[in-house]
């Protein structure tokens, strides 16, 4: 056998696996799933994310309302992970 013969005949070894595995490939049948129904997440009335919301419409005034120092503080302790610190009131004494 000479080299172009064997080329020619890995050539034609080459076409007819490709031709078979195309065909396996297209007759076979794909298990399609049926889709998971989506959850529903009812969402629960967050004290805290209220009283940011009352705080945000005061604006400028928030600044020196002493609920929103307490909700400021008790945010950034939530986001910093840490453990809220009991915060005694403030006392009204204005001089």
């Amino acid at each position: 056998m000479d080299g172009k013969m064997l080329a020619r005949l890995g050539a034609v070894v080459f076409v007819a696996v490709a031709i078979t595995a195309t065909a396996i490939e297209l007759t076979r049948k794909d298990e399609v799933k049926a889709p998971e129904p989506a959850r529903t997440v009812e969402r629960s009335i967050d004290a805290l994310r209220v009283e940011q919301r009352r705080c945000q419409q005061l604006g400028e005034a928030a600044g020196k309302d002493a609920g929103c120092l307490r909700v400021w503080a008790e945010t950034r302790d939530r986001f910093l992970g840490r453990t809220p610190q009991p915060v005694a009131p403030a006392a009204n004494d204005e001089r």
